[in-house]
Order: C-alpha cells, then sequence, then structure tokens
C-alpha cells in the first residue's frame, strides 16, 4: 500500500489533478455568491463542496501514508503543514453557529492553490525571505509620512481642515497621494492657498512613491534570486547538494578571506602614512 501510495504521489498527473480541483472548488464558491444560481444550484453546490472537500481528505492520507512512518517528511514540509490544516478546518460542521465560519473557511481551499503551483511557492518564499529586509525600507516609509503629515497639518489645516484637520488625517490623505488616486485635487486646493506648494506634493510623490516603492522592489528582486537558487538546490540528489552546500561554504570562505586582505592593506596603508 506505501508504496502504491508513493508511487501515485510521484504521478505527473496527480498534481495536475489537485490543481483542477481546487480551481473547480473556486468556481463553485464563486457561484454561491450569486442568490438566482444558490437558489436553484444549492443542493448540488452543496455536493460539489462534500465531494471536493472528501477528495482533498484521501489526498492528506495518500501522502501521509506515501512517507510512513516516517510523518517527519511530510509535516517537516511548510506547504504540507498548510495542506493539512485547510483540510482539517473544512471538517468543521457547517450548522448552527458554525455556518457562517464553515463558509469563510472553504474560501482557505482557494488558497491551497499557492501550496500545488511551484512558481506560486516561489512568490510566497520570496515576500516571506523579504521581510527582514523589507522592514527597514518600512520604517523609512513612516519617518517619511509623518514628517509629511506633521508639516502637511501645520501649512494647510486651516486652509483645508477636510485633508489636513488632524495627524490621522493627514496620513491618510498621504496615503492617498501615495496611491496617485486624485492626489492631484489635493495639491490644487493647497495650491490656492500658494501656488508654491505644488513642490511639498511633488517632493513626496518623488521620495515616497518612486524612491521607496523601487528600494521594495530592489529588496523583493534580489530575495527572488536566492530563493531560485535554493529551489534548484532542493531539486538535485543528496551528492550534488553536499557538493553545492561545499562549493557556497567555500565562496562564503573566500569572501571573508578577501575582506580580510583588504582590511589588512587598509591597515599597512594607514601605518605608511603615519610615518
Amino acid at each position: 500500500m506505501r508504496a502504491y501510495c508513493r508511487r501515485l504521489v510521484n504521478w505527473a498527473w496527480f498534481d495536475r489533478l489537485i490543481v483542477g480541483l481546487i480551481v473547480f472548488n473556486a468556481i463553485v464558491l464563486g457561484m454561491e455568491t450569486h442568490p438566482p444560481l444558490e437558489q436553484r444550484f444549492g443542493v448540488w453546490m452543496e455536493l460539489c463542496n462534500r465531494l471536493i472537500l472528501a477528495m482533498f481528505v484521501l489526498e492528506a492520507i495518500i501522502k501521509i501514508t506515501a512517507v510512513a512512518p516516517r510523518l517527519r517528511d511530510y509535516f517537516g514540509n511548510g506547504w504540507n503543514v498548510f495542506d493539512f490544516s485547510v483540510v482539517l478546518l473544512s471538517l468543521m460542521p457547517a450548522t448552527g453557529d458554525f455556518a457562517m465560519i464553515a463558509r469563510l473557511v472553504r474560501l482557505l481551499r482557494v488558497m491551497r492553490l499557492i501550496s500545488a503551483l511551484p512558481e506560486l511557492r516561489l512568490i510566497v518564499a520570496t515576500l516571506v525571505r523579504s521581510l527582514p529586509g523589507l522592514g527597514h525600507v518600512v520604517i523609512l516609509l513612516i519617518l517619511i509620512f509623518y514628517i509629511y503629515a506633521v508639516a502637511g497639518y501645520h501649512l494647510l489645516h486651516e486652509h483645508d481642515p477636510v485633508h489636513w484637520r488632524s495627524l490621522g488625517i493627514s496620513l491618510l490623505t498621504l496615503f492617498r497621494v501615495l496611491t496617485l488616486e486624485d492626489w492631484t485635487d489635493v495639491m490644487y486646493a493647497a495650491m490656492a492657498m500658494n501656488p508654491m506648494m505644488w513642490i511639498y506634493f511633488v517632493s513626496f510623490v518623488v521620495i515616497a512613491t518612486f524612491v521607496v516603492i523601487n528600494l521594495f522592489i530592489a529588496v523583493v528582486i534580489n530575495n527572488l534570486e536566492e530563493a531560485k537558487k535554493d529551489r534548484q538546490i532542493l531539486g538535485l540528489g543528496d551528492a550534488e547538494r553536499a557538493v553545492v552546500h561545499q562549493l557556497l561554504s567555500m565562496r562564503d570562505a573566500l569572501d571573508r578571506l578577501e575582506r580580510r586582505i583588504e582590511s589588512m592593506q587598509e591597515a599597512q596603508t594607514r601605518v605608511i602614512d603615519d610615518r
């Protein structure tokens, strides 16, 4: 049984079947939002939801059986844990007080499309990997927002109290400017008081929208390359992976040696200059 489940999991069409079920489940959930369709085909939609849930439960059983008794191979993968959690939550009874919660939990099944498609997994892994680097960009953006919001309050709260009457409203107005959605209306209202106020808005758009957003993109792209390298390494065999790790460790050692040589050269240069 274990060997059969392992062959089934490694079957090329197995993942495609799961993707098809997820897409079909998303279509059914979308049809439930249309009242005429809900009234006419509600029974069939509920039957489809139960059949899809049964298929997802069967998928989890097959994957766990394929790696048994080494359950760590299944639960050690974060995506498998996510899929298993979604299936477990979907078993919640859809009656009484839990009816609304159960309907919302069904939407999590659509999120399984991320774990089913490698490219989507790569994007999510990239975003997670980018969080530490993005934190510093967010702090920079917060500082820019705060400075411009305080300045905007002092400059415009009497002339345009709708958009600048408090610090919180000023921050919301700047967020509207950041989205570039009708921000010129706010600028022209400010320019009615002082024609030079365009400098305030244009400088904020240039700094916040172009510079900071480009920093976000740069951090994500840099981590995307790292995530691609990690995925390529995971796709190798044990021997090839060991060789790659050795090469990477050698590269890191060479980088450290190069930095050490540069620091020694700088120290020698300072000694010569002191003489």
